[in-house]
């Protein structure tokens, strides 16, 4: 009777157990489940870089053109843009005739009310104004205008305060910053949990790498992207920009890309 007993007791112990680690396992892979959705749903980003600021991205299979130039060829078998981003007015920013030839009647053009100023009405419909520090939603996405400028007198600077807009777009949490033509300032040093940051290094114009590096480390991204790396005396050290910013937080990664593959040819 003992016996019957405890081989009873035995087979619900072993029976309990089994349905636990049947629970277990199960909410393992819904986890492993979960983890996989959420990182497919943050990481729906890639880019093209065209050349120096200007280049087509994707944001859950949104596409975006940030500062284009170049004329509609530069943009050959490239998609058309949702959503097209104006950071200021200089040459390698903004040109009108590029901007008419790559946007279509469904893009929204996003800038600053500088660069606004500078284009007739036959796009007026599709522009949007933002202003630094001030926020929209367009196509579900939420865009905010970043202060970029020059530090100093503003008669000696190439960049005054308000004239143009880095930016920051969000979707779902996601969070990637163009810093656009600025010195290392605090705007962007007070940025939180960006995920991609693409920062420009090109003197006299902006900002140096070291600069451009303690900013980066002020503000952490998880990925940095140097670009707009061309100045007056050639391309910038990027690999050297990379080496500082992993000397102090390696978690850091530092993407190094092409925006300048017309000079390899």
């Amino acid at each position: 009777m003992m016996k019957s007993i405890a081989l009873v007791i035995l087979s619900l112990v072993v029976l309990i157990g089994c349905k636990k680690d049947t629970a277990q396992k199960e909410n393992t892979t819904k986890n492993e489940e979960q983890a996989i959705s959420i990182e497919e749903e943050i990481t729906d980003f890639s880019i093209t870089p065209i050349s120096h600021a200007t280049a087509v991205f994707t944001m859950n299979s949104t596409v975006f053109y940030i500062d284009p130039v170049g004329g509609k060829e530069a943009f050959e078998n490239q998609p058309e843009p949702s959503i097209i981003l104006v950071t200021d007015i200089h040459g390698d920013h903004f040109d009108l005739e590029t901007l008419k030839a790559v946007s279509t009647s469904a893009t929204k053009i996003i800038l600053p009310k500088a660069v606004a100023d500078s284009i007739d009405e036959e796009l007026s419909d599709q522009l949007v104004i933002l202003g630094n520090e001030e926020s929209i939603e367009v196509n579900g996405f939420t865009i905010e205008g970043i202060a970029m400028y020059n530090q100093g007198d503003a008669s000696e600077v190439h960049h005054v305060k308000g004239s143009g807009n880095g930016y920051v777009v969000e979707k779902d949490g996601f969070r990637v910053y163009f810093s656009g033509d600025t010195d290392d300032v605090d705007e962007m040093r007070n940025l939180k949990e960006i995920d991609k940051a693409f920062i420009c290094m090109n003197l006299p114009y902006t900002m140096d790498v070291e600069s451009a590096s303690e900013g980066v480390l002020a503000f952490e991204p998880k990925e940095v992207y140097p670009y707009h790396y061309r100045g007056q005396g050639g391309l910038s050290d990027v690999e050297r920009f990379k080496t500082l910013v992993n000397a102090k937080n390696p978690s850091i990664n530092v993407e190094l890309l092409d925006w300048y593959p017309q000079m390899d040819e």
